[in-house]
């Protein structure tokens, strides 16, 4: 291994079973393994663990709180905010008791970069229990930010995977002695370990980058993927799309894509190749998983019991049912960073469907407005609807000042499948002069901008 000291299992894995032990070693030691740069273990007591599975359990099947329609709050909120008001600097200035919800100012990610302390509850009881860990996430808005948390914490994803599972009829098997995920990333460099679980028998968990350069040979990917033989797979657009791409012979019950968005085509190509199903879930690094995709019913469902959504206006104000607005969020399971009105920088709106009450139309960052030559606007989500019938891991399109389009694709498709998407974009906003162009940036990019004349 590369990359930093080694550290003894025995502070990896509290409670590590011998045959977790020979897990873990065989995982390192395969001899196609990827060059492991980093160490990481659940570093949970057997106490810790035990509360962790109290928690996902109730979490598992808990309701889901109200959506956040005018005049609505869940029956917990009181009792949650007066348990914290008085431990987070930020909320504690605003005024000396908790106030009512009417009053309540929201908060963006601006405010967690700016004066981080300020927003967290730095004497929680588990902050003394547990090592403190971070997570460093540079966003979509200029806002980089490291978001405190704790092992604990990091297990409890858990519990909502498995909420997300559920509703595709998939119930967690892997135990000791197999492997029960592997987390895939594509990057120049990104952290990379081998693990195991002790809420699930010790199975193991391998965090991996499919980056050739990350592995001895190139063809030693899909034969060590093959030899782990994981129960589920996750990742980005990015490394699921590299990953089908790969000579891979297993087949996971499932894979998991978070983080960005994944487009139709994408998301049918995946199922067919490895004839399974592909979970879309809504998340980030501030709350964790927020909602799953129904495709059946073409909405977002939350999957969170104690994390509260409203879709709130410019001025903070609820949203009633059917209007698109800012996702916005309050709770959340990380007890260092609860979130009070927290705007996601996120769009969608509430809608009722037979299983009840979903998030419609999402997309990234605020809507943009694209200018029609017939003089019209349309809102960068008639863009989305037109570009995610494609394969496509990621797209941009920017609108200049005097109309021309700028279009970029990754992969940028063949010929022909280019000038379809190039013919259905004109058609949508008119013959403006177009550029189409290979989308090489990073995995960052905004996905929708225009100059204002």
């Amino acid at each position: 291994m590369a990359g930093e000291a080694e550290q003894p299992p025995s502070a990896l894995f509290p409670t590590l079973s011998p045959q977790g032990l020979a897990l873990w070693r065989w995982m390192r030691q395969h001899p196609q393994a990827p060059m492991f740069r980093n160490q990481s273990g659940p570093r949970l007591s057997a106490a810790a663990q035990q509360a962790c599975r109290w928690r996902q359990g109730l979490w598992r099947h808990a309701p889901l709180p109200p959506p956040g329609l005018p005049g609505q709050r869940p029956w917990w909120m009181d009792v949650w905010l007066a348990r914290r008001w008085p431990h987070i600097p930020a909320w504690a200035a605003m005024a000396p008791r908790q106030l009512h919800w009417g009053e309540m100012p929201t908060h963006q990610r601006a405010d967690l970069s700016a004066d981080l302390a300020r927003h967290v509850w730095a004497t929680h009881p588990r902050a003394a229990q547990e090592p403190l860990i971070c997570f460093s996430t540079s966003g979509t808005t200029g806002h980089p930010l490291k978001v405190p948390s704790l092992p604990s914490v990091a297990a409890d994803y858990r519990a909502f995977h498995q909420r997300a599972l559920a509703h595709f009829g998939i119930r967690l098997r892997a135990r000791a002695g197999q492997v029960g995920v592997v987390l895939a990333g594509f990057q120049q460099r990104c952290f990379t370990y081998a693990s195991v679980n002790p809420l699930q028998g010790d199975c193991g968990v391998v965090k991996l980058n499919l980056a050739p350069h990350e592995w001895r040979h190139a063809e030693d990917r899909a034969a060590y993927l093959d030899a782990l033989a994981p129960e589920l797979i996750s990742g980005d657009t990015v490394s699921l799309a590299e990953l089908a791409e790969l000579p891979l012979r297993h087949r996971p019950r499932a894979l998991l894509s978070t983080s960005m968005a994944l487009s139709q085509g994408l998301r049918q190509h995946l199922e067919a190749r490895f004839a399974c199903p592909v979970l879309d879930l809504y998340s980030m690094n501030e709350a964790g998983p927020i909602a799953l995709w129904r495709p059946a019913e073409q909405a977002w469902q939350p999957l969170q019991p104690g994390l509260f959504i409203e879709i709130v206006d410019e001025d903070g104000h609820p949203l009633p049912e059917g209007e698109l607005g800012e996702i916005t969020l309050t709770g959340g399971f990380n007890p260092l960073l609860p979130l009070l009105r927290y705007r996601t920088g996120d769009h969608a709106r509430w809608v009722r469907r037979p299983s009840g009450w979903m998030l419609a139309d999402l997309h990234g960052r605020s809507p943009v407005r694209f200018a029609c030559t017939d003089g019209r606007w349309l809102n960068n989500i008639e863009l989305t609807h037109l570009l995610q019938r494609h394969p496509l891991r990621r797209w941009a399109v920017h609108q200049a000042a005097s109309g021309a389009l700028h279009l970029r694709l990754d992969p940028l498709p063949a010929t022909t499948t280019r000038q379809a998407i190039e013919q259905a974009l004109q058609h949508l906003l008119g013959p403006w002069p177009l550029q189409t162009s290979a989308l090489m940036a990073d995995d960052k990019v905004r996905q929708y901008s225009r100059d204002e004349p």
